[in-house]
């Protein structure tokens, strides 16, 4: 019943573009999967992202909300989201793949339209700088890692990374898909714990350099032709959509099933709720569940009194009030509601959710009779 996010240390694009090779976008608020034309030339060359996040956090997450038994147990996820800025002219079908970064990277402050470009940070040429001028390794590459690009006409660099099935992820969009991406990168941040807690190496763990986003070889590789531009916000946004790495796993506890309310339509409403929360907070939400319409019956107490119970089948979802965005969509593993004598109940991590920003919340419960969706315009506000 658990989701948390945490908010990248720095990310950057990095370009191929003959123009654009030692240029640093560390500052930028947009990131870019592109292919560009070149200025004198026919081929087009991609662009690729580099996004990290900090190891304090992780660890934090995985130490003290999840535990290191859970999160290596199979039942945790991890994914790479980001939300989508602007496309255009892309083909029908789109893959973006996700890789381990195996050497380490300086952010920068440059932007796409600073002149003269800065190249402080990260480029497609350099890791940290065109002072230092540390370059990304183009050949002769360690044990189990591979990088840059075979492409006639295209500058060799681009990042290196970790090989093989546990170092990355991928995403398939299709034409009219949401081009958000949720990136399944589970066992690389378990690769990333295993270092963080008990300083194992490659194959058994790795350090954290970041993740890499590209597209596949055979795209980048095709120099005759564009997929079009796939354009994200990045951690320098100015909206509420920068890059988040979401944790989601189950600590539910619900052994009321037996008292569960099997059919019959019900009255559902929210308590406890603050309704302001400071972004640090980690909140319980109460539900009230009875009959609307009650057998009648003499009793000596109230029948409000008397906790009511959904179903195991019952779930919570989080909105952003005002964009209708689901922050924390139903989801039949991670977002349970759980039970105990009291009633039912759910968590939430306000850190991970944008301050000063309203939520909505919303409940689903499947019993005999069906699924229903509860919306009663539950709100409350994030603060600083």
């Amino acid at each position: 019943m658990a989701y948390y996010f945490i908010f990248p240390e720095k990310d950057a694009t990095i370009y191929s573009h003959p123009d654009r090779t030692k240029m640093n976008t560390g500052g930028d608020e947009i990131l870019e999967i592109v292919k560009e034309k070149g200025s004198s030339d026919e081929r087009y060359y991609p662009s690729r992202v580099l996004i990290k996040f900090k190891n304090d956090e992780i660890k934090e997450v995985i130490q003290g909300k999840i535990g290191s038994s859970t999160f290596n147990n199979g039942t945790s996820k991890t994914s790479l989201q980001l939300q989508s800025a602007e496309h255009k002219n892309l083909v029908n079908i789109i893959n973006l793949e996700v890789f381990a970064v195996s050497q380490s990277w300086d952010e920068g402050t440059g932007r796409f339209s600073n002149l003269p470009s800065s190249s402080n940070g990260t480029s497609w040429v350099y890791r940290d700088n065109d002072i230092t001028k540390t370059q990304w390794e183009t050949g002769s590459f360690a044990v189990a890692t591979t990088g840059s690009i075979a492409a006639t006409g295209i500058t060799k660099g681009g990042g290196v990374w970790y090989t093989g099935s546990l170092f990355q992820g991928s995403q398939q969009f299709l034409r009219g898909n949401n081009l958000d991406t949720d990136i399944d990168v589970t066992s690389i941040v378990q690769k990333h714990s295993a270092s963080l807690f008990a300083n194992s190496t490659y194959p058994t763990g790795i350090f954290n350099n970041g993740f890499l986003i590209k597209q596949p070889d055979s795209v980048e590789e095709n120099t005759s032709s564009s997929f079009g531009e796939m354009k994200y916000f990045s951690v320098d946004t100015h909206t509420v959509y920068p890059p988040k790495l979401c944790f989601k796993w189950d600590d539910s506890i619900h052994n009321k099933q037996s008292s569960a309310k099997q059919n019959g339509e019900l009255s559902v409403s929210l308590y406890r709720n603050q309704e302001l929360y400071n972004q640090n907070s980690e909140a319980t939400f109460r539900i009230h569940v009875r009959d609307k319409y009650p057998v009648r019956q003499f009793a000596s107490s109230s029948n409000f009194l008397t906790p009511g119970y959904f179903t195991t089948s019952s779930f919570y979802s989080i909105r952003d009030a005002h964009t209708e965005e689901e922050i924390i969509p139903f989801n039949d593993n991670f977002t349970k509601l759980s039970a105990d004598s009291d009633g039912m109940y759910f968590k939430i991590f306000m850190n991970g959710l944008q301050p000063e920003r309203y939520y909505r919340i919303l409940f689903k419960h499947t019993n005999n009779e069906g699924t229903r969706v509860y919306d009663n315009n539950y709100h409350f506000k994030v603060v600083r």
